[in-house]
């Protein structure tokens, strides 16, 4: 038998064990043990020791005695039980043939039992004889240890063949304790792991498609990403340093987040609002109106152009709805095709806008000022390029004197790698511009932009003699 020693009390001075005998080991057989050699056992007399040592009054002297083995310490000094119980008082004056010492503690020397069971005869090898003798082999501490240890590298050795993109994140999740949550122990953590690699080797997928389907095609089973399972929330983990989407909580920041990657609960419930495109009937119908529309995903997927690239060229990107609401209100048929984001891009958004991209058109975008504006940007533009609109350090700089009360800026900076200088007057003046505040700065755009739009149509020149200012770029951030 071997101990778990994970059950017996501390090795210290102090503490009340119950009576009983020592708790059966949880080790394996292979791990080096402390004690005796085989030989030494044989000289034992083990119904003697029995009667003298195997007393369930002295359990908790042999599992203290135990410890100190597993423990590589040698066998001196004393050992202590606080609050003795009087079956444990009366087997340690058996033990040792005399009273013990009066007090409210229960003290016996090791080097007494030792001598007590050599000059006996009972175990001519001494007390770490008759420890293993009584309760089997002792497993060294540090072997069990190193043992673990080596499991649990062996577990997470998938990692090592993910790329560059997720090598932080493979870094991260060795020393977090994610893993050792999730799966408890080194024998769960390999298949766990194993599969999390396989799955973040496959993404982001395009076109995005549902998480049954993915899990279907890449893992043990199409339920293999439910939500709440081990292997999902290690994925989801992965996914975040893959597409870099923000930290955040609750179910639809999760769907959002799965999405970044291309995984979808449906086809359906990802959606995106737009003005003003035109390429299918439904789309036409909602442009002579000027009246804006909403795509699924699954219209989007299909492989085949949705929306056709405007005759300018030109796709306007806002990041709330009520950007797009005043421009249906105000220009209605004349305004210029806009997509609005509604926040973090979703599936939806990106695969349309990456289908307009590869199709010439170009992007102008415009979002909030302010650090969840900015990353909102920035994840864009990790899928897709675009140019700012009015989305510059010299428009934020013009919007924010033109604000009587902006609320202050909240949240760690983010990086403007379109325009640099964003950021840091975003840092300087610490106050937050919505899109809504410069609302009639943006239709002005928008409207100079039809007029422009109808000179392109019947060959003209721009009326205004230039384009129109949501054009401004960084020639840097276009390529």
């Amino acid at each position: 038998m071997e101990v778990n020693y994970s059950a017996t009390p501390p090795d210290r001075e102090g503490g009340r064990a119950a009576p009983g005998r020592a708790t059966p080991p949880d080790a394996t057989a292979d791990a080096a043990q402390a004690g005796p050699p085989a030989e030494a056992l044989t000289a034992t007399d083990t119904e003697r020791l029995g009667r003298l040592l195997g007393d369930a009054g002295l359990a908790w002297f042999v599992d203290r005695v135990r410890q100190r083995m597993a423990r590589g310490r040698p066998l001196t000094g004393s050992v202590t039980l606080s609050v003795p119980e009087e079956s444990q008082r009366r087997a340690a004056e058996r033990l040792l043939g005399r009273a013990p010492r009066s007090g409210g503690s229960l003290s016996i020397r090791l080097a007494t039992v030792d001598e007590i069971l050599r000059r006996s005869g009972v175990s001519p090898g001494g007390l770490a004889v008759a420890v293993v003798a009584l309760t089997g082999p002792v497993v060294l501490h540090a072997d069990i240890r190193n043992r673990e240890e080596r499991a649990w590298a062996e577990a997470y050795a998938p990692l090592g063949i993910l790329d560059a993109e997720l090598a932080r994140w493979a870094e991260r999740i060795r020393g977090d304790g994610l893993v050792r949550r999730l799966a408890r122990t080194p024998e769960t953590a390999g298949p766990l792991v194993e599969a999390a690699v396989r799955a973040l080797s496959a993404l982001p997928t395009s076109p995005p498609t549902s998480r049954a389907t993915f899990a279907a095609r890449n893992l043990s089973g199409a339920h293999a990403l439910d939500e709440g399972t081990p292997l999902a929330t290690l994925v989801l983990s992965g996914i975040r340093c893959l597409t870099g989407f923000p930290d955040g909580s609750g179910a639809q920041w999760r769907r959002e987040a799965w999405a970044s990657a291309g995984l979808l609960k449906d086809d359906l419930s990802s959606t995106v609002l737009t003005l003003n495109l035109r390429g299918i009937p439904p789309l036409d119908w909602m442009a002579d109106a000027g009246e804006p529309a909403v795509l699924t995903l699954r219209s989007l997927a299909r492989g085949l152009p949705v929306a056709s690239v405007p005759t300018t060229g030109i796709v306007h990107i806002c990041e709330n709805p009520a950007v797009l609401s005043a421009a249906a209100d105000t220009l209605g048929p004349a305004c210029p095709p806009m997509v609005c984001l509604q926040g973090q891009p979703s599936a939806a958004a990106l695969t349309l806008l990456r289908d307009l991209s590869m199709r010439g058109a170009r992007l102008l975008y415009h979002g909030d000022f302010d650090w969840g504006g900015v990353r909102i940007a920035a994840a864009l533009a990790r899928s897709v390029a675009w140019r700012p609109w009015r989305y510059m350090a010299a428009d934020y700089r013009a919007a924010v004197t033109e604000v009587a009360e902006a609320p202050d800026l909240t949240g760690p900076p983010a990086a403007t790698p379109w325009d640099p200088a964003l950021a840091v007057a975003l840092a300087e003046r610490g106050l937050r511009v919505e899109e809504e505040t410069v609302l009639d700065d943006l239709l002005r755009d928008l409207g100079r932009g039809s007029r422009w739009g109808a000179y392109r149509q019947r060959g003209g020149a721009d009326p205004t003699g230039t384009e129109p200012s949501a054009s401004r770029v960084l020639s840097s951030w276009e390529s």
